[in-house]
């Protein structure tokens, strides 16, 4: 049996299963949900369905809990009466029924633009201008974001001048002289207590390694 549904928005799912009817309906901008309270079937208590019910339980079952985006118009229309193949009339009665009253209960959850002709939700709703915040965005809110943006660039500006190293560069021995261990970050091996100092050249007053008999820099005897 077909059915034609065509919501306010064409932005809904069809939840409804063989034991009751539930809807749930999109705001156009954000596409949060609104689910609309769950009407038990009467033909469902009184076990009045056809002899493809099998069938029917198997689709819903695999269905159930998934939300479709579009359901209404051709699409919808196909859909639903694909899931619900084997329903009785009265089921489908019910069903239509139960789909103007969720709509009537997601229409005040609700507001269109009449701008774009979009139906949004409270979230997306400018009411100071009665207008979606698409075309009608809220002041207060897009001063509060662009003067987070203004800071984040104030940061990131101070912080590219900002010298982070400030301490004097100099040359360490690596490897310990007289041990061969890992010399550490003072002054004296950590293992052996040899001078971690590195020998400056007479002449020229480049450091050099220890061992080392000529200046790396100038070639002066060490």
């Amino acid at each position: 049996m077909s059915e034609n549904l065509i919501g306010f928005t064409s932005n809904f799912a069809d939840n409804s299963t063989e034991a009751g009817f539930q809807f749930t309906f999109y705001c156009d901008t954000c596409k949060e949900g609104y689910k609309t309270r769950f009407t038990e079937s009467k033909t469902y208590k009184k076990k009045k369905f056809f002899k493809g019910l099998g069938s029917v339980i198997s689709t819903v079952a695999q269905m159930a809990g998934k939300s479709s985006l579009g359901y209404g118009l051709e699409r919808g229309t196909d859909a639903i009466s694909e899931r619900f193949t084997g329903m009785s009339p009265e089921w489908h009665k019910e069903h239509e029924t139960a789909f103007e009253l969720a709509q009537n209960e997601a229409k005040g959850h609700f507001k269109r633009c009449p701008k774009c002709s979009k139906w949004v939700c409270e979230t997306c709703w400018n009411e100071q201008e009665g207008l979606c915040v698409k075309d009608a965005p809220r002041a207060n809110v897009e001063i509060a974001a662009a003067k987070s943006r203004k800071m984040v660039k104030d940061i990131e500006a101070a912080a590219e001048a900002t010298p982070v190293f400030t301490g004097k560069v100099e040359s360490k021995q690596t490897v310990c002289p007289k041990c061969g261990k890992p010399a550490g970050e003072g002054k004296f091996c950590g293992s052996c207590g040899a001078p971690l100092a590195m020998p400056k050249c007479p002449k020229c007053g480049a450091q050099n390694q220890q061992g080392v008999n000529f200046c790396g820099e100038c070639g002066t005897k060490i």
